[in-house]
């Protein structure tokens, strides 16, 4: 009898497993039949991040769906494979994609709890997860996942499943894969870390948040223990690497934007390679491209705009404190506001130069002081460090030499306004002096080029790129005043005209048809002078505008438009008079790019931010010829577009008498400053709208715009050798510290003669005045100058320029 019941119990036992197989093999093969393919996976190509490069190869940007970089994985150290094994699948090399005391284990957990609180997804899983399914908790989804981690087992090998899971993680902070996290949290590469480092990251994919060393140090701290702990159970380290590691402090690097040294140039290089490229190769294709961009001297332009404007609205007067608070309630918040931010920046924010609000607490008329406190902090400011705050006109400028007499002018209790802090003495109470300031409202971009190689060097389109991403440098037209001027000059040279040729600045009156002369244009000089017989070296060294519009009027208007489009410019142009004082609306780019053709002896070469662009693997896109990574002109090779379009004898004149403006004319502050060969222009336009200086080094081109976004004056006297110069200044002293001084290559084809500067002929004993001056070959004056008095060589020039 027992015999026989043993029997049937056996017949049962085989009969359920058969059909527990058989239910088993039935359900596999019913979720097997509609799988994704698993042979993408040999071709891992998932969406990387494109880097933007500085010219010294710093990174100044980042464009992507997905923020990853590609590690192969001989480049990812050892140990730090195994701090994930460790971590996430201590069996990785010994199962076949399931490991099936790790799904038991979680089955107890989720029966447990009646629902899926725990998965014992091995690694080849969640890059089944990852790539083929979607991340949905279902049953049937991870018999899908079983059956294709099973399939992936057999198709890849364990290095290569490794490496698709160790770049396709996501790690936290939008960060995927171990390279991009390795950058992101201790700003190195994979191969550099150490073991610390390694076991935080890999402490992360169960919970990125939850587990981030930023968002939570002390769960990231006691993750990467357990972490360690597991390396040391699995051997995969010894005591003396685990104690080593927990007693390494794990410094994170801050996050910091990397086009926030370089925004305008930045994004203008992100809409370059898109328009080019496309949104899927910038956003998912992982290109390498290497600009122009010097990182310093973007620092340099930076700081000069930001200290241009803020003198700029100082000399336009005060507009008032920011805000007024009466209610001491107010007041207290604002004062612990500002000391909870102040304690948060280095030396609790009392570094001399900085810029703070701050509270007026008392003013004092008497003691000509007035008692401030920034952030239960207090300071003084003296009447001498505010007396500028005179309230602007109703055309909203200051007369220059207005001056509040007392504090009480300008400030009471209660006002909030902006200071800089001036100096700082004492050790245990600090005393600190301050000086007002004002928030600048106009704007201002910087453009500088090296003239060989078209190379853009810097470029700042605006004061606050996350204020106004609008970029003035290139998406700005606007009148560049006498800033054109030289432009018309070197017309006249290329149609006969030589620096020492004569006209008579003089009146002039222009009117349209018929008698009406009340609308008649009565072009002046900014001096509202007229200075007789000038040269035209002399003319342009003192812009002079009668001369430049006769200069324009003999060379002819439509021949000047050509010959302007001929020097790169693409802006339309006013077909009339005007054109000779800049009337016209330009780009500061193109206006650079023009002034870089006479320093480049006569060739134009188009300005170029990208150098070079690679694919994610390696392959060149584009190269710019002539230009070599470090941002150096291979001296062998001319860029492609670079092109002859005026002769380099006009380009030479042009920048001799260029230097003169910026020797003797409204470019002298420029040549104080840095004591070297320069050339330049200033320009201003009518009502003072905008002010320019566009200056250059043999080495170095450089422009500067000033002004508001809609039109209305800087000021009275803001002039471009007043307002843009300054900031021209600041830059250049930065761009060429390391470059030696170089005086003008003069070419082949120039010769000089000592010029009589009253008749522009050749100098007899008896001139008063002469001048050592630059010809085109063949062009000097050959006859000798004669005794004439003012009024005959008035009327002789009369009759010639009319």
């Amino acid at each position: 009898m027992l015999r026989k019941f043993i029997k049937i119990l056996i017949l049962l036992s085989l009969l359920a497993t058969i059909v527990g197989v058989g239910s088993v093999a039935g359900v596999f093969y019913y979720y097997a039949q509609d799988l994704p393919q698993i042979t993408s996976l040999k071709d891992y190509h998932p969406y990387t991040v494109t880097e933007v490069f500085a010219g010294d190869g710093e990174l100044i940007g980042r464009f992507g769906i997905e923020k990853r970089k590609i590690a192969p994985i001989e480049e990812i150290p050892d140990l730090l494979k195994k701090a994930f094994i460790a971590s996430e699948d201590s069996r990785f090399y010994e199962h076949q994609g399931l490991d099936f005391m790790g799904i038991a284990r979680a089955m107890v957990k989720n029966i447990k709890a009646g629902r899926i609180v725990q998965g014992g997804s091995t690694i080849t899983q969640q890059v089944t997860k990852s790539l083929l399914l979607t991340p949905e908790r279902k049953f049937k989804r991870k018999i899908k996942e079983a059956i294709l981690a099973y399939r992936i087992e057999k198709y890849l090998s364990k290095d290569e499943i490794l490496f698709i899971y160790l770049n396709q993680i996501y790690l936290g902070h939008g960060m995927y894969g171990v390279e991009m996290a390795s950058q992101r949290y201790f700003g190195k590469k994979t191969r550099d870390l150490n073991l610390a480092e390694m076991t935080t990251i890999a402490g992360m994919p169960k919970a990125p948040s939850r587990l981030s060393p930023i968002k939570n140090p002390k769960r990231s701290a006691a993750r990467q223990r357990y972490v360690l702990g597991q390396m040391l159970e699995r051997g995969f380290i010894n005591r003396e690497q685990l104690k080593e590691a927990l007693l390494t402090k794990v410094v994170l690097v801050s996050k910091a934007d990397p086009s926030a040294k370089t925004p305008y140039y930045t994004e203008h290089v992100r809409r370059y390679l898109e328009k080019k490229y496309g949104y899927d190769k910038l956003y998912k294709e992982g290109l390498q491209v290497y600009t122009g961009v010097d990182v310093a001297w973007q620092q340099a332009a930076r700081r000069g705009i930001d200290q241009g404007l803020r003198d700029l609205a100082k000399r336009r007067g005060f507009r008032g404190p920011s805000r007024r608070l009466s209610d001491k309630i107010e007041q207290d918040e604002f004062v612990a506001a500002l000391a909870l931010e102040r304690q948060q920046l280095v030396d609790s924010g009392v570094t001399v130069g900085r810029y703070s609000e701050a509270l007026v607490v008392a003013v004092d008329d008497v003691k000509k002081m007035v008692t401030l406190d920034l952030g239960a902090l207090k300071a003084t400011l003296s009447l001498k460090d505010m007396s500028w705050a005179k309230r602007p006109q109703a055309d909203g400028t200051r007369h220059p030499r207005a001056r509040i007499k007392k504090p009480s002018a300008a400030l009471s209790n209660g006002d909030v306004v902006l200071v800089k802090i001036k100096n700082v003495s004492g050790e245990v109470v600090p005393e600190i002096r301050l000086s007002l300031e004002e928030y600048p409202e106009a704007e201002a971009a910087l453009l500088a080029l090296e003239p060989q190689s078209g190379l853009v060097k810097a470029m700042v389109g605006g004061k606050n790129f996350q204020a106004s991403e609008f970029n003035r440098a290139i998406q700005s037209r606007r009148s560049p005043g006498s800033a054109f001027k030289p432009i018309i000059y070197a017309a006249g040279l290329d149609s006969g005209l030589t620096p020492a040729s004569i006209f008579l600045d003089s009146p002039i009156v222009y009117k349209d048809r018929g008698d009406d002369w009340s609308s008649a244009w009565k072009p002046r000089n900014y001096e509202q002078k007229f200075y007789g017989p000038t040269t035209v070296r002399q003319a342009l060294i003192h812009s002079r505008n009668l001369v430049t519009i006769k200069i324009l009027r003999q060379v002819g208007i439509r021949k000047v438009i050509n010959y302007v489009k001929q020097m790169g410019f693409t802006s339309t142009l006013n077909a009339d008079l005007t054109l000779a004082l800049g009337s016209s609306g330009v780009s500061l780019i193109e206006l650079t790019a023009g002034y870089g053709v006479f320093a480049n002896q006569g060739r134009l070469v188009k300005p170029v931010f990208v150098k070079r662009v690679e694919d994610r693997h390696g392959e060149i896109l584009e190269e710019r010829e002539g230009v070599a990574l470090g941002g150096l002109e291979l001296s062998s090779l001319l860029p492609p577009d670079s092109k002859p379009v005026i002769s380099a004898q006009t380009a030479y004149l042009m920048t001799s008498m260029l230097a003169d403006v910026v020797k003797r004319g409204t470019g002298r502050r420029a040549a104080r400053a840095l004591k070297r060969p320069l050339a330049g222009k200033t320009g201003t336009t009518n009502d003072y709208f905008d002010a320019w200086f566009m200056g250059y080094a043999p080495q170095l081109v450089t422009g500067v715009w000033v002004g508001f976004d809609e039109l209305k004056p800087l000021g009275r006297h803001e002039t471009g050798a007043r307002t843009a110069c300054p900031i021209w200044i600041d830059f250049m002293r930065v761009a060429l510290a390391d470059m030696s001084p170089e005086n003008f290559t003069v070419p082949d084809g120039i010769e000089f003669a000592n010029i009589d500067e009253k008749t522009g002929l050749l100098a007899v004993p008896e001139s008063e005045k002469t001048v050592f001056e630059c010809f085109k070959e063949g062009t000097a004056p050959t006859e000798l100058s004669r005794p004439v008095s003012s009024e005959e060589l008035e009327e002789s020039l009369f009759n010639t320029n009319h």
